[in-house]
């Protein structure tokens, strides 16, 4: 099993930035890469930000269309973390921001929020206009 423990969240001004984080902890070595996902009230859960989390010193990143350029997604292999940098906020980034771990290996990271087997409790993230 692995526990995942988002951290960061708040309020902002739009055109703020905040960094998200998420510690992973318990069976770590099973993850194949770990993603960011948000949900805005009355809205599905979507897919934000993927990075792949083998130990290999290549990875791959995904994002959605909509937070490219603004966002950067990081992991910090060491600290069995990954950060979320997201820049320029706009008032439609306003969500409950989760964390998620997929333990299957594939070609490349998967953006499908039913891929993922963990998922954190989530972190508010409120942009203020």
């Amino acid at each position: 099993q692995v526990q995942l423990v988002e951290s960061g969240g708040g309020l902002v001004q739009a055109g703020g930035s905040l960094r998200l984080s998420c510690a992973a902890s318990g069976r770590t070595f099973s993850l194949s890469s770990m993603a960011w996902f948000r949900q805005a009230p009355g809205m599905q859960r979507e897919f934000v930000a993927v990075i792949s989390w083998s130990g290999s010193s290549t990875y791959n990143f995904y994002y959605t269309d909509s937070v490219k350029g603004r966002f950067t997604i990081s992991r910090e292999l060491g600290k069995n973390t990954v950060y979320l940098q997201m820049d320029s906020l706009k008032p439609e980034d306003t969500a409950i921001y989760y964390c998620a771990g997929d333990r299957d290996y594939r070609a490349y990271p998967s953006t499908v929020r039913q891929d993922y087997d963990y998922w954190g409790q989530g972190t508010q993230v409120t942009v203020s206009s």
